[in-house]
């Protein structure tokens, strides 16, 4: 009743052939290390022997990096160029900005001007040493502006050439502090004259 159930006897239909067995391959082809001979063979210092001497190699290591990015950036390799200036949306980016003449390109300079005036009027002619201040704001101004409507028009074309799901984040910025920039001074340097637009 609560017993186990019986199997029924095999029944023999066909003589069984013994067949030879297969070779089963088995594990690596050689033995495991010892966790002993594993952690020997990975050791290595973690501070190295002459801090000095390793200093100066990754100081030079790190200069020799930086010089190849400032060659690439002069002369628009983009594969030795920074992570932050490579990729075909950042060159249309810095194409597009380089073909426009922009009002930020010339602050630095008119800002300079300005201050230099703003000095030499201040106790002589008090109206004009205003003036200049007042005018300086209102370029400071309209180059905001002009830096807003050159990214305005710019996004649009980005998303009509690459998609807005392929754009990074930060382009805005990237624009326009490169609209801000005089235009020698700008790296990459621009490969593109005014009024060239991209295709």
């Amino acid at each position: 009743m609560f017993g186990r159930k019986q199997d029924p006897p095999p029944t023999v239909d066909a003589p069984l052939v013994d067949e030879p067995p297969q070779p089963v391959p088995t594990g690596k082809g050689r033995p495991t290390p010892k966790r002993k001979e594993a952690e020997a063979r990975n050791k290595r210092p973690l501070v190295p022997t002459d801090r000095r001497a390793a200093a100066r190699e990754a100081r030079a290591r790190n200069r020799a990096q930086r010089d190849l990015e400032y060659q690439a950036m002069r002369s628009g390799d983009e594969r030795h160029m920074p992570a932050r200036d490579r990729g075909p949306v950042r060159r249309y980016v810095r194409d597009s900005v380089d073909s426009r003449w922009n009002l930020g390109e010339f602050f630095l300079p008119l800002a300079a001007v300005f201050l230099v005036l703003q000095f030499v009027t201040a106790r002589s002619a008090p109206v004009v040493a205003f003036a200049t201040l007042l005018l300086l704001y209102v370029y400071i101004i309209a180059s905001m502006v002009d830096a807003w409507l050159m990214w305005r028009g710019l996004k649009k074309r980005l998303v009509a050439k690459f998609g807005a799901d392929k754009l990074p984040r930060g382009l805005a910025m990237y624009a326009v502090l490169r609209a801000f920039q005089v235009r020698p001074s700008r790296l990459p340097k621009p490969l593109v004259k005014h009024g060239q637009r991209p295709a």
